[in-house]
């Protein structure tokens, strides 16, 4: 006759020792490296980075904003962006020293007090600010659209 208790007791002797032998293998955080073909380690290249959120003229974060950075001495932008749900973007740029311009364009059509948005009243707007990198670091900036 077969019991429950004995069917228990072996599940909980297998149940042990599978994780005894999970905690007796090594853990290991290190990433993995980037190799060249010939098995050499390839460096990491530093880069400075540029973190923003749009914000709208009632000061909330603005999703779908048309980002776009240059470096100041440069006439055409290098990086051409769009916001997230959190009104976020980030890019990479080398590192410093450097300055760079970002430009914001957005159409915004403000919600009415019954809580629906008024398209009839749709604007567009843009807003800008400069950013100077100094060396490979995160740079926090807020870029504030107005009409």
């Amino acid at each position: 006759m077969i019991t429950n208790l004995g069917w228990s007791r072996k599940t909980a002797a297998c149940l042990t020792l599978f994780v005894l032998v999970a905690l007796a293998q090594p853990q290991t955080t290190e990433q993995p490296q980037a190799t060249e073909k010939d098995g050499k380690q390839k460096k990491a290249k530093p880069y400075a980075l540029i973190f923003g959120t749009a914000y709208g003229p009632d000061d909330r974060p603005l999703y779908g904003v048309q980002i776009k950075i240059r470096p100041q001495t440069k006439k055409h932008p290098n990086w051409d962006l769009v916001s997230d749900h959190r009104g976020e973007f980030a890019q990479r740029v080398p590192p410093g020293p450097g300055d760079y311009l970002i430009r914001g364009e957005a159409e915004y059509a403000p919600m009415g007090n019954d809580g629906k948005v008024q398209l009839s009243k749709k604007k567009r707007l843009k807003g800008e600010t400069k950013v100077h990198v100094q060396n490979d670091e995160r740079l926090d900036v807020g870029l504030h659209l107005t009409e």
